[in-house]
C-alpha cells in the first residue's frame, strides 16, 4: 500500500481557484543494483549478467538511434522520444544581441541546438496492471498549501527584463531559476506577464524554441 497527500495547486496555476490533486509520497529511490536484484528475483532462471546486458543493450540503442530522428517503443512498457532545446550554456549564444535575432538571417540565429531531455509515454497496458494491484492512503486530513513564490509580480517582471537585457532573449529555465519557481509555475506566471500589454515583455518560437524578449 502506497501513500498520498492532498495538496493544492499554486496559486498562479488556477487562476486563483482553489485545486486539490492527490501526491504519492515516494520515500525511497530503487537503484540500478536494486533493481537488477529485483528483475533477477521475478525472471527465476535470468542471471543478473544477463539483465544488465540487455540493458546496456537497450541503452546503447537509445543512444545510437534516438539522435537520429527515431523514437524507441517497448511493448507493455512504453514510448520513449526525445525533447530539443537550444543550448543556451554556449558563449556565442548568450551573446547574441537583439539586433542579431531581429535580422534577415533569423533562421540561423540559433544555431546551438540540444537534446534536453527523453519524453516517457507509458503504456496503457501497464497503467492498467499497476492499477489493479495498487491500493492508496491518505496519510493526513490536512491539505498540503503549495509555497507561494517568495518574488513580487513587479520583482519578477524586473528580474525578467534583467535577463532579457543581458542575453537579449531568456528561457523558460532562465525565468523559474531566476524567479525560484517551478517551470510549470513560471511558464503559467509568463503567460500572464506576455499578456499584458505594459509589461513589456513578448514571445518568439514555439513549445521547445520559445524565448521571451523584449517588446519592440
Amino acid at each position: 500500500m502506497a501513500n498520498f497527500v492532498l495538496q493544492e495547486l499554486p496559486e498562479e496555476m488556477s487562476d486563483g481557484k482553489k485545486v486539490v490533486f492527490p501526491k504519492m509520497q515516494t520515500y525511497s529511490l530503487h537503484d540500478y543494483k536494486t533493481v537488477i536484484k529485483h528483475m533477477r528475483a521475478y525472471s527465476g532462471s535470468i542471471s543478473e549478467g544477463l539483465i544488465r546486458a540487455v540493458f546496456d543493450a537497450l541503452a546503447s540503442t537509445m543512444q545510437s538511434w534516438m539522435p537520429l530522428g527515431h523514437s524507441i517503443k517497448i511493448d507493455g512498457l512504453g514510448v520513449f522520444s526525445l525533447s530539443l532545446g537550444f543550448d543556451t550554456s554556449t558563449p556565442s549564444e548568450q551573446a547574441l544581441s537583439q539586433e542579431q535575432q531581429d535580422g534577415e538571417d533569423s533562421k540561423t540565429k540559433y544555431r546551438h541546438v540540444c537534446i534536453k531531455g527523453i519524453n516517457f509515454k507509458p503504456d496503457a497496458e501497464l497503467l492498467q496492471k499497476m492499477n489493479k494491484q495498487a491500493t492508496f492512503d491518505r496519510v493526513s486530513t490536512d491539505v498540503v498549501v503549495a509555497k507561494k513564490c517568495k518574488y513580487s509580480r513587479e520583482e519578477r517582471l524586473e528580474k525578467a527584463k534583467t535577463i532579457i537585457s543581458k542575453h537579449g532573449y531568456m528561457t523558460l529555465t532562465d525565468y523559474a531559476l531566476a524567479t525560484e519557481q517551478s517551470r510549470s509555475s513560471a511558464s503559467i506566471d509568463l503567460k500572464r506577464l506576455v499578456a499584458d500589454a505594459d509589461s513589456g515583455i513578448t514571445t518568439r518560437g514555439s513549445h521547445s524554441h520559445k524565448v521571451w524578449v523584449a517588446k519592440k
